[in-house]
């Protein structure tokens, strides 16, 4: 009678653990989820602003040499940053004309995205926000 009673009372707390592990899977898998999909996102960011970096530089150097032109560096910006599939980037060049800088003056180049256009989840954590990256090289 005794073996009896220790089985029906360690069936009691087995269901009792049960739902325990049911209640915390509950609270902690939402936070476990959104962990994720938020490091999924920043490393799409990162990507997108390693893109900026890699396509502003590449131009630039384009840019400094003495017989360039703005369009080869837009067509060399174009290039690199549709290798990559970004959406909606932009490139501002200072000063205006590069084929008329003299030698020795520097040489901007900024590259913009939009995270929205860019992200792989709703825009939940970069909605609404533009990366920048600015590369600046002396003329050749």
């Amino acid at each position: 009678m005794l073996i009896h009673r220790r089985r029906a009372s360690q069936a009691g707390c087995q269901q009792s653990h049960r739902g325990v592990a049911a209640t915390e899977l509950a609270l902690v898998l939402p936070l476990f989820v959104m962990l994720v999909l938020a490091s999924i996102e920043a490393c799409t960011m990162v990507f997108l602003n390693h893109s900026l970096s890699i396509a502003s530089y590449e131009a630039v150097r384009v840019a400094i040499n003495f017989d360039s032109t703005n369009s080869d560096v837009i067509d060399r910006f174009d290039t690199l940053i549709d290798a990559r599939d970004v959406a909606g980037a932009a490139l501002a060049i200072s000063p205006a004309n590069v084929a008329t800088t003299p030698r020795g003056t520097q040489i901007s180049l900024t590259a913009t995205a939009p995270c929205d256009q860019n992200a792989l989840l709703p825009p939940w954590f970069f909605g609404g926000k533009t990366l920048s990256v600015t590369t600046t090289m002396v003329k050749e």
